[in-house]
């Protein structure tokens, strides 16, 4: 390679990576509350409240960022478990292409109608396993 090859692609390297677009730091201060009118009941507008805004709890995710839902079956996702929980057949759980059944017992399938082979808690995944080890 030629040394004006050389300095090119090296001038360009350096120049794409100053280029490279970096993510503002959080910041870490106290934050501003806002200046509208309150909205909480038993203030009066414009007051603020007295003691600490607490928000109210967010309800569990109904699916997983990781995992895809079992297809044409209602369901919600169990972080615990880490698996999806059919709402139409008692103890019967979806993740990754696989149906898992308890029925004093394990068994799994790739449909949730069967037909089902048994297996112990090697093959179910740990979150739900530890659920049933109880």
């Amino acid at each position: 390679m030629t040394a004006i090859a050389r300095i090119t692609l090296l001038s360009l390297v350096l120049g794409l990576s100053a280029c490279a677009v970096h993510r503002p730091p959080a910041p870490t201060g106290p934050t501003i509350p806002p200046s509208g009118p309150s909205t909480q009941p038993g203030t009066k507008s414009g007051t603020k409240p007295s003691g600490p805004v607490i928000a109210p709890p967010k309800a569990p995710p109904s699916t997983s960022a990781t995992f895809a839902p079992p297809p044409g079956a209602a369901s919600h996702w169990d972080g615990k478990m880490q698996v999806y929980v059919l709402e139409e057949q008692s103890d019967t759980f979806y993740r990754q292409r696989t149906y898992y059944r308890w029925s004093n017992g394990w068994s799994r399938s790739i449909s949730p109608n069967g037909p089902w082979e048994e297996t112990d808690i090697h093959g179910v995944p740990p979150g739900l396993s530890k659920q049933y080890a109880q």
